[in-house]
């Protein structure tokens, strides 16, 4: 009897240590990446929901056994978030953000790390006057943003919307304008980036204060603004490109206007520090550069960043590299946190 419940004993303690590895095993592919499976991968993102939604599905239809979780937040939350969550990091990819400079001050708070994706080893930092990618590989271009203006077609006649950003402070649009607030939204953190790199810090805030008079609304969304000029809420506003197509592609009154000088910013993808699955979000992060991935990009009416897919827009890098704004990037990782703040305080 005894010797019956010695091996019983055995067998029960084998069986406990088999549950344990297989367990671990488990946990193992639930990470992804070293026995071939994607795995989960949790994404951030400011982008259009729907669009990261479809994004997520393409993935998972082709890498079977992935799992995307794509958790959407205003680029300032996703930063914050990024922040909060730096000592035990939940996200594996961020991307997208109005372009590369909240991915330039982030390259400081510690929260991205490097990655060189196949298709983009061979790119300069900088490609006919854009740069494409971080010089140490911590982000990298995925498709290329446009800053300009959105118009509501059924208010406002082509010859008569604004074609620079002086153009906004005519009467005729006073009280007709919105633009996103810069302490939520990447798009006006932009905006202002961009003018006070241009007219210096005086003169670039005594144009913020004529400009917040020509507004009737400044909401925290990079993409209200655009929304209520669909809705005639408002005639004008300030937006990238890709949001003016998305809604006439749906039917919508709307049109864009690409200023004389304005930013023309790849919008990167990046690895999060640490994520719990990094190898998963490496394949990620090659997918949104594959022609698979690109296309979508196209679909959803942004400018693809590879030459061998289509724009579905009347805009393409040739058009508007004309228009490119020179930008200082190492003024802007100096300045990014104190231009925010200094808005909150004035405007806030």
């Amino acid at each position: 009897m005894r010797r019956k419940r010695k091996w019983l004993h055995v067998a029960v303690v084998l069986m406990l240590s088999l549950s344990v590895a297989l367990a671990a095993c488990s946990s193992s592919k639930d990470v992804g990446g070293k026995d071939g499976k994607t795995g989960k991968i949790v994404l951030y993102s400011p982008e259009t929901p729907d669009m990261s939604k479809e994004l997520a599905q393409a993935f998972e239809k082709a890498f079977s056994g992935s799992k995307v979780d794509d958790q959407y937040g205003g680029t300032s939350v996703i930063v914050n978030k990024l922040i909060a969550e730096k000592s035990s990091p939940k996200a594996d990819v961020w991307y997208g953000g109005g372009g590369i400079f909240p991915f330039e001050s982030a390259k400081s708070k510690d929260i991205i790390t490097s990655y060189t994706p196949e298709y983009a080893k061979d790119w300069k930092v900088v490609q006919n006057g854009i740069k494409m990618r971080d010089d140490d590989w911590d982000w990298v271009g995925v498709n290329v943003f446009v800053l300009g203006f959105i118009y509501n077609t059924d208010l406002v006649k082509k010859e008569d919307a604004p074609k620079t950003w002086d153009d906004l402070l005519d009467p005729k649009w006073k009280g007709k304008v919105q633009m996103p607030n810069p302490a939520a939204s990447g798009t006006a953190t932009l905006t202002v980036l961009s003018q006070l790199m241009k007219r210096g810090d005086d003169e670039g805030w005594k144009y913020f204060e004529k400009l917040v008079e020509q507004t009737n609304a400044i909401p925290d969304s990079g993409l209200a603004p655009s929304q209520a000029v669909a809705k005639g809420e408002a005639e004008v506003a300030i937006a990238f490109d890709f949001m003016a197509y998305e809604m006439q592609g749906r039917g919508e009154s709307v049109d864009f206007v690409v200023p004389d000088e304005t930013p023309i910013l790849v919008n990167p993808a990046t690895l999060v520090k640490d994520g719990p699955n990094p190898e998963g979000g490496k394949q990620l992060i090659d997918y949104l550069l594959s022609k698979e991935g690109q296309e979508l990009f196209a679909k959803w009416y942004m400018i693809p960043i590879r030459d061998d897919v289509e724009s579905k827009t009347p805009l393409n890098l040739e058009k508007v590299l004309p228009h490119a704004q020179d930008l200082d990037y190492d003024w802007v990782v100096k300045n990014y946190d104190r231009i925010r703040e200094e808005w909150q305080e004035k405007f806030d």
